[in-house]
């Protein structure tokens, strides 16, 4: 197979400048390379001030500034040259199949024999870009559809030709998923491939009708939004994220290549009211949040009313069957509002258009599931949806709609779409029988683990799992797994899983945070009504909790992706190893609601920041980071860069794919696991009084400025007292017990403040820090 070790991009706009940057993200060099702008005084000026802008950009395409360097510019006039070392050579201009035609056979005269080429086209065939070209570039073509933008977004539609050779799929394939952490779906070579083709008739469909059935923006939103398990943005909300001009163009791409008997020819009018209206928005200027607005302006305090075209203050819906759906899909579509017409209307069209469609676009439904969920954020997948409304409902609703019955739909014949058998899972193939869904020994979820099985111990809070060879998981399952007294419950048992025969345990699961924190609702009431010796013990609980897993006789891994706040970063400082997502949000913001990490995650940031080999000069450098680092409640943005602020540490790991981190982190634990020992005690020097007087100058002074508030100079210093050590000095030994007393002292300080209090209870109300 081949192997990628270096790669170029042709083309340096948005796409092409997001896939550079994504392949520098996995540790890959890579050529970017654009066309000579006429009259250029640098004739890469193009790729260099791609590069420039995407390292101001937000969210940032580039998951730490210094991957950058990865990234060479230069131009297909002077630089082609520069291919003869290249494995993969991306393509992503303009669509336009000649232009592209011709970039080719630029291509293939200073490529290296066997490099693979491919193109990021949308909407052109794979058979139309081949055309005229030698057979030998025909072996090595495929086309690598990324979605935008390409570090957030999972999809990686793959489409090989009649030519492409085997191994180079299969080199795409691999790099995609372990490097780039992509879920590479293979799909056949029809216009939009799987998740634009469904995406874009969806979108239209979802658009129209809301115009039809008299639903306004808001209105619509709310339905085809979080009840369908749609990103919060809904449909007009989505418009205006990737653009309102893009949809005109979308759709007509579409026209143009689909068969006149496709749904998309059969649904869409030209000269619907809707298409005008996004046409004059477009000409005014309102392209959506890239222009002076869309569907929503004013930083979405208005709404455009569909019927008039006016602007007007934005409403809050207020539909029945939104409230209905909370019990489910079948709920929304029956309740007997706009609302649940609604609902029937896009989901009978855009299921059926779905379950119509295999295997067309893709071999079978787990395809076309996944490209959907990765590629648009659906929760769950077309034909995840059917089985929620039961296929045999599904059929029958149909028919009482007048509407014809899908293919898949037919074929499934009231049976589901998935099953589960023991610890199997299979899924319904288009000659109606069930096909095991085979799981990867390298790439699983915990589902794929308890499958069949119960847990070795658990509570409302969380639960033990037998992950298989010796290694224990602890999995979390509270709302937004904030952690509570049953949380520290089973941390404590997951201490002691070595008297139940194992070897090691991973914390984690397949939920999107690991961990927002610490349940600060239960904090308010508490504190409300005077019981402070309550919320005192719940802090020495935890404490002591954590300090289990820190010195329990076998490694812990801390298997983390999406948010690790609070309470929830610091059981990872105190696993021996944390296999991080590269999207893992990870920091100590305590001070967002008015005290201090209170279970020990001032105590591992301020040992780790003096026992650093690296560290500058005496121990006050090291100590300012840490003190401005949770004293700003500051987050990582990636995993690289929790790595700078000393959460992650050299040998901790950071795995691409999402579906790969759970199996990386358990093979991590197996390997600490040979010839464990635990940790020792940590003691160290803390300067005390003259590091806390430092601290304490440099906030006053930024209160000054208007950059502190009254109540960051009370938190900042009982802060300030716990990173300096106290009551010490340089001579004098601190250890990790000193250390939590002062985290717990200072912690309950704060927490009987009234202005402590009104910060949670801001927090807990708007979601936001209030600035007090």
């Amino acid at each position: 197979m081949s192997e990628i070790k270096k790669v170029a991009v042709i083309g340096s706009g948005v796409m092409g400048s997001g896939i550079a940057a994504h392949v520098a993200n996995a540790g890959i060099p890579v050529l970017l390379l654009d066309i000579v702008p006429n009259g250029a005084n640098d004739r890469s000026m193009l790729a260099k001030g791609a590069i420039e802008k995407m390292l101001k950009t937000k969210p940032a395409p580039f998951m730490h500034a210094r991957v950058a360097k990865l990234v060479t510019p230069g131009n297909i006039e002077d630089d082609l040259a520069k291919l003869a070392d290249v494995d993969w050579i991306c393509e992503a201009i303009i669509e336009n199949v000649d232009l592209k035609r011709d970039l080719y056979a630029k291509l293939e005269a200073n490529r290296k024999k066997g490099s693979i080429v491919t193109s990021n086209t949308s909407t052109i065939p794979l058979d139309l870009l081949t055309q005229g070209l030698p057979e030998s570039f025909a072996a090595d073509f495929a086309v690598t559809h990324f979605f935008n933008p390409p570090r957030y977004m999972r999809l990686f539609e793959l489409v090989k030709g009649p030519k492409t050779r085997t191994d180079a799929i299969e080199a795409l394939r691999r790099f995609g998923d372990v490097k780039l952490g992509k879920e590479v779906v293979d799909c056949k070579d029809r216009p939009g491939f799987i998740a634009n083709r469904i995406g874009i008739y969806w979108s239209t469909v979802a658009t129209a009708l809301a115009y039809d059935l008299g639903l306004t923006v808001e209105e619509a939103d709310s339905v085809v939004g979080r009840p369908m398990g749609v990103p919060k943005t809904g449909i007009f909300g989505l418009a205006d994220l990737t653009g309102i001009d893009l949809g005109p163009y979308v759709v007509g791409s579409m026209l143009k290549t689909l068969p006149k008997t496709d749904a998309l020819h059969q649904f869409y009018k030209a000269e619907h009211p809707l298409n005008a209206l996004m046409q004059k928005l477009i000409k005014d200027g309102y392209t959506g949040r890239k222009g002076k607005g869309g569907f929503y302006r004013a930083r979405g305090k208005e709404a455009l009313d569909l019927q008039s075209g006016e602007f007007r203050p934005k409403q809050k819906p207020n539909l029945a069957s939104v409230k209905a759906a909370r019990k489910g899909l079948r709920a929304l579509v029956e309740y007997d509002d706009k609302g649940g017409h609604y609902a029937w209307g896009v989901l009978s069209r855009v299921l059926g258009y779905a379950a119509d469609l295999v295997p067309e676009i893709a071999d079978d439904i787990l395809a076309v599931d996944t490209a959907m969920k990765t590629g648009y954020a659906w929760k769950h997948g077309p034909f995840e949806q059917i089985d929620q409304l039961g296929t045999q409902w599904f059929a029958d609703k149909l028919k009482a709609s007048g509407l014809p019955v899908p293919k898949m739909v037919a074929v499934a014949n009231g049976r589901p779409f998935y099953k589960e058998d023991g610890d199997k899972a299979y899924r319904l193939m288009p000659n109606g029988e069930y096909a095991e869904i085979v799981v990867q020994a390298d790439a699983w979820t915990l589902a794929d683990k308890k499958r069949g099985k119960q847990p070795i111990a658990s509570n409302k809070g969380a639960s033990l799992w037998d992950l298989g060879d010796g290694v224990a998981g602890l999995e979390f399952h509270t709302k937004m797994n904030a952690v509570d007294a049953d949380i520290i419950t089973m941390v404590k048992e997951a201490a002691k899983i070595d008297k139940k025969g194992f070897k090691a345990l991973v914390i984690g699961g397949d939920y999107d945070n690991f961990s927002v924190g610490a349940n600060v609702g239960i904090a308010l009431f508490q504190a409300n009504i005077a019981m402070w010796p309550a919320i005192e013990q719940g802090i020495s609980e935890g404490q002591d909790a954590y300090m289990k897993l820190k010195y329990a006789p076998f490694p812990v891994v801390s298997a983390v992706a999406g948010m690790a706040l609070g309470g929830g970063c610091e059981i990872t400082l105190h696993s021996d190893a944390i296999q991080a997502h590269a999207e893992s949000y990870m920091g100590l913001v305590e001070v967002g609601v008015g005290v201090i990490p209170g279970w020990g995650g001032c105590k591992e940031l301020v040992t780790r920041a003096i026992t650093n080999k690296k560290r500058p000069g005496g121990p006050m450098p090291a100590l300012a980071q840490v003190f401005e680092a949770i004293s700003t409640a500051k987050v990582s943005t990636s995993a690289m860069e929790a790595r700078d602020m000393l959460i992650l540490r050299e040998s901790d790991g950071i795995t691409m794919n999402r579906r790969r981190l759970l199996a990386d982190a358990k093979a991590k634990a197996l390997k600490l696991a040979e010839n464990y020992t635990p940790p020792k005690p940590v003691e160290i020097n803390l300067p005390g009084a003259t590091a806390r007087a430092a601290m304490q100058l440099a906030v006053e002074g930024f209160a000054q400025q208007g950059k502190a508030t009254k109540h960051d100079v009370v938190v900042s210093a009982a802060l300030a007292n716990v990173v300096s050590g106290g009551n010490t000095d340089i001579t004098e030994v601190v250890t990790e017990k000193k250390l939590l007393e002062l985290e717990r002292e200072n912690f309950m300080a704060l927490i009987k403040t009234n202005a402590t209090l009104d910060r949670i209870e801001h927090m807990l109300t708007t979601g936001k820090p209030l600035r007090n």
